[in-house]
């Protein structure tokens, strides 16, 4: 279902992120969130977020005993968030902090988004925030999230949740593909892209893309789908059909089928489209080029049909997209397909 976007990146301040830290918090996740939310980003030119870390108590001893987090700021950090998130703990069976479960609850009561990286997603159950939701975590605890927490609904195999105001990501590397989608989601595609980019990590993973692949890849390389996408994301703009697209991996549309629900969890025309609606998506923020040429740009033909699939991914028109996302009203750029 199309979520409008929570905190856009129009506003008097920058969206502000807190991200609980809580005694054997897993680096990784911790990582993760400080890469996407708290860096700067001089080549976009702007600061996209507020970003503070914060913690119940002085000292935070981090999983492993690598480090000790010191110097974070107290849970007061929390009340001020607009986004607020959770990374992961190995220890799912161990209560979490009162304090913790406490800025969680107030944080949700507010309106603040609310998100988890991995078994975070325990942390948000035990809050009791995730009753009658849908949600995910890694994939080894997902019967263990289940059972204990009967009131979620739990999606085993995804790479992460949108939930609207709740977002839970699966294990390790699926919290830079949520973080990626909220970038997407609050300040648009282009500047998502471009984000990752800098991680050098893969714009085009989402949230319905299996959390593992069923078969182990060295036993058979040569079903991986990587060239497959990357040819065809250099041809969005071509009128590319499922059957090209079989043509050019060299196998059936039977096969070719089976390799995308196995690797990504969709069809190859759902991935297709998906990929079209993220291009316009990207032209329309680039400027002023009309709505049917950046409609047969991205391959979906007519702006009739752009402003459906637009509208379901979004919830916004092409124009209100434009007008939400697009650069200042005299910055004029060209119409580029490009698809990095």
């Amino acid at each position: 279902m199309p979520q409008e976007s929570f905190h856009g990146p129009a506003g008097p301040r920058p969206h502000r992120v807190a991200v609980l830290v809580d005694e054997n918090t897993n680096p990784f996740e911790l990582g993760c969130a400080t890469e996407l939310f708290g860096l700067p980003r001089p080549e976009l030119g702007r600061e996209l977020y507020e970003f503070a870390l914060c913690s119940p108590g002085d000292r935070s001893v981090m999983r492993g005993r690598f480090f000790t987090l010191t110097e974070a700021a107290g849970l007061e950090a929390a009340e001020a968030a607009d986004t607020l998130v959770v990374p992961s703990r190995p220890d799912v069976d161990r209560p979490r902090h009162p304090a913790v479960l406490d800025a969680i609850r107030r944080a949700h009561r507010r309106g603040a988004r609310l998100v988890s990286f991995c078994t975070g997603a325990f942390a948000l159950a035990e809050a009791g925030v995730l009753d009658g939701r849908r949600a995910t975590t890694h994939w080894q605890c997902a019967q263990l999230l289940r059972s204990h927490y009967p009131a979620v609904r739990v999606e085993p195999d995804v790479l992460f949740v949108d939930d609207g105001s709740i977002l839970t990501s699966a294990g390790s590397a699926a919290a830079l593909d949520l973080g990626l989608h909220i970038i997407r989601r609050d300040h648009g595609a282009e500047t998502a892209n471009t984000i990752s980019r800098r991680l050098v990590f893969p714009a085009h993973r989402d949230g319905g893309q299996k959390q593992f692949i069923e078969r182990p890849m060295p036993d058979l390389p040569d079903e991986s789908l990587a060239p497959l996408l990357t040819w065809a994301q250099e041809r969005l703009d071509s009128p590319l059909t499922v059957a090209d697209l079989a043509a050019e991996a060299a196998v059936s549309t039977t096969t070719l089928h089976r390799r995308f629900r196995a690797q990504l969890g969709t069809t190859p025309l759902g991935w297709l489209t998906a990929q079209r609606v993220t291009l316009a998506r990207r032209l329309l923020e680039r400027g002023d080029t009309r709505i049917d040429a950046i409609a047969r740009h991205s391959g979906l033909g007519t702006p009739a049909n752009l402003r459906t699939l637009l509208r379901r991914e979004t919830g916004l028109t092409p124009s209100a997209y434009r007008q939400r996302f697009g650069p200042e009203p005299h910055v004029t750029t060209g119409l580029s397909p490009a698809t990095s």
